[in-house]
């Protein structure tokens, strides 16, 4: 079922759920199109949840509106509990990839009433980036993210798409592709049009250098480590994991910072333990 969720005056998001139980809502990453998570995982997770995913503000089939009306990234947070509101939830598991894992800290810190659990992967501590002492992304990413904003036709859009992936995969699992190509191809049929969205990369970034206060999220909070992501490579799992009290964490082998098929399957088996764990809890 698709909805319209207003979240702003200026911005309207596009929200799609499936399934029934509690609900989870899923955080894509930057730039990211909620139709980024494959449906493999949605449906796994959608057996035992009512599952909803979104496109952020600048993707998909939500408002494109970042040079008449720019945002912060903690203005993408905000957006996580107006889906909340828009779908009259009063609160929801959460997980978060990336820039969304981001994100739900961010909720975690601000609206702890609305989080049945969180769990975040492929992602780093709020700060972290800030101290030096950890990793960054790789520099194969780094020059190819120079490029984002260039003009490019459909087929060299495409074609860069399918590099960025292959570089976000990581080199453990053998690289899909035609995988890939798929989904991107999913992705410019939902939005419309293939040009890419560059407003989260613009937006502003202040008020994300608040790790210190994830000492306080008292919800259950589950890490998923990648071991293969070449943003947020390993210790930045563990690291998550230590600052958040009772945090737990566990790894996928041959995961990056991307959702091939190989791993969807063990990334739905975590996560679904997870949340029957937390909602027999708290039943």
């Amino acid at each position: 079922m698709e909805h319209r969720v207003q979240v702003t005056p200026d911005y309207e998001l596009w929200v799609d759920e499936r399934g029934s139980g509690t609900p989870i809502v899923l955080v894509m990453g930057a730039n990211a199109s909620g139709v980024g998570w494959p449906d493999s995982l949605v449906d796994r997770l959608a057996a035992s949840h009512r599952v909803i995913r979104y496109d952020h503000r600048d993707t998909g089939r939500s408002t494109w509106a970042f040079d008449e009306h720019p945002y912060a990234l903690t203005d993408l947070a905000t957006d996580v509990v107006g889906v909340l509101d828009g779908l009259g939830l009063e609160k929801a598991h959460l997980v978060g990839m990336s820039l969304g894992g981001t994100l739900v800290q961010l909720v975690l810190l601000d609206h702890p009433e609305r989080v049945l659990s969180a769990s975040v992967f492929a992602t780093a501590a709020l700060s972290a980036w800030d101290t030096g002492e950890l990793p960054g992304p790789s520099s194969e990413l780094l020059e190819l993210w120079g490029h984002l904003g260039d003009e490019r036709g459909p087929a060299d859009e495409m074609a860069f798409r399918v590099e960025h992936w292959r570089l976000l995969n990581g080199p453990m699992i053998p690289f899909d592709e035609n995988e890939f190509r798929r989904l991107e191809q999913a992705i410019i049929d939902h939005t419309g049009h293939e040009r890419s969205s560059t407003a989260h990369a613009r937006a502003d970034q202040e008020g994300l250098d608040r790790g210190p206060e994830l000492v306080t999220v008292k919800a259950p909070t589950l890490v998923v480590e990648a071991p293969n992501d070449p943003i947020n490579p390993p210790p930045h799992a563990a690291h998550i994991a230590e600052t958040i009290a009772g945090a737990r964490l566990v790894t996928i082998p041959g995961l990056g910072h991307a959702l091939p098929a190989a791993v969807t399957g063990p990334l739905a088996d975590v996560l679904l333990a997870f949340t029957a764990e937390v909602d027999r809890q708290t039943g």
